[in-house]
């Protein structure tokens, strides 16, 4: 029996995180996001991801130290982000900068022991940002800011894609964004890195096959689209008779609904929370107001609810960041996890090999010589 998409199928086991559909939960090595969201940091999700408990504080000042002494890129990648055409896409651009990071790694030729392919996460994981931030002053002809050590993931992305430090407000909500993004069982992307890796590939690769997964208009690629929607629509007016014409013709609305969650996914009210706020303050709520009409009809008339790129689109619209960056800002969150779940991969690891249905021409065919075919 074939189940398309793999749907239903499971795959591997995994000790990172878990997808409760049916109950609206999402869960990271034992913790509720609901539990830690607002008294965790993102730099403690990630070293809960790949350690499988939270740091103490010395456990995390190390771990700190490590992952902020990573973030300089080498020259020659900086280069190309300069090169690069302005108009190309940024995960285009994040996609092939993360595999140009294999060719100056220091540990190339060596066996990949389980320390060594440890330092190339914290490599992947703590210079991602700064390539997404260096591309995008780099195409508006901006100067790129030094790299900082002292200041964490999302504040140190708002600094460089600035130009100057921002609010706590922002970077807090951002850091909550990262959270919510780090993991999210075996999604399209997470199966890409983990099938790339079972090979026996290099980690580069593994983790640019996820960026290159994630860019998919029906993954990571949603949250764009739902901005794309809103300025579309235009106005509050406009959107119950753009509801009823999307349905009418049997159309996608971009950011209702999920593969897993046949109930509220547990993300999204977190980032609602955020847009409403962020929303307020800077004077232009149309947009969550849209936003929350749309929801209602969806659930009114298909009983299907918001996800998590729904409102995320909205809180990232809402901090001034460029729609074309909502994307790889979701592949900077999901680097931490992409990087566990491969680590994970290579502690036990099994080829992934699936077989096919062959629905083809039956066997017995004979070649016809060339000259006599039709």
């Amino acid at each position: 029996m074939v189940s398309r998409g793999l749907e239903g199928v499971v795959a591997n086991s995994t000790r990172l995180s878990d997808v409760l559909g049916d109950k609206g939960q999402l869960i990271y090595c034992g913790y509720d996001i609901n539990e830690l969201v607002g008294k965790v940091s993102y730099k403690e999700v990630v070293y809960l991801l790949w350690h499988r408990k939270l740091p103490n504080r010395k456990e995390l000042d190390a771990f700190l130290h490590e992952l902020r002494s990573q973030r300089e890129l080498p020259g020659p990648v900086i280069d190309f982000l300069k090169s690069a055409p302005p108009d190309a896409g940024a995960m285009d651009v994040m996609r092939t900068a993360i595999s140009m990071l294999g060719l100056y790694d220091s540990d190339n030729g060596k066996e990949a022991t389980p320390e060594i392919n440890r330092r190339r996460a914290t490599s992947i994981t703590a210079k991602i940002g700064v390539i997404a931030a260096y591309f995008h002053r780099a195409r508006n002809g901006k100067s790129l800011p030094p790299v900082r050590d002292d200041l964490t993931e999302a504040e140190h992305f708002l600094y460089l894609m600035c130009g100057e430090p921002q609010s706590k407000e922002a970077s807090d909500t951002l850091d909550v964004a990262f959270i919510l993004h780090a993991d999210h069982g075996m999604n399209a992307s997470t199966f890409s890195a983990r099938v790339t890796i079972s090979t026996l590939s290099d980690f580069y690769s593994a983790i640019t096959a996820a960026i290159g997964t994630l860019k998919g208009p029906l993954h990571g690629g949603a949250n764009e689209g739902v901005i794309h929607m809103l300025e579309e629509i235009g106005s509050e007016e406009n959107v119950d008779a753009y509801v009823e014409k999307q349905l009418a013709e049997k159309k996608k609305i971009m950011g209702i609904g999920h593969r897993v969650y046949k109930t509220l996914d547990p993300r999204a009210p977190h980032l609602r929370a955020m847009a409403v706020k962020l929303s307020e303050k800077l004077g232009e709520p149309k947009w969550i107001r849209m936003s929350e009409r749309i929801a209602e009809l969806m659930k009114e008339k298909k009983n299907l609810n918001a996800n998590v790129d729904f409102y995320s689109a909205t809180v990232y619209y809402s901090l001034g960041i460029p729609t074309d960056l909502f994307t790889p800002i979701f592949a900077i969150a999901r680097c931490s996890g992409w990087c566990a779940q491969v680590l994970e991969q290579l502690e036990d690891n099994r080829l992934y090999r699936p077989l096919s249905e062959y629905v083809g021409e039956p066997v017995g065919k004979k070649v016809v010589p060339i000259d006599e075919r039709p």
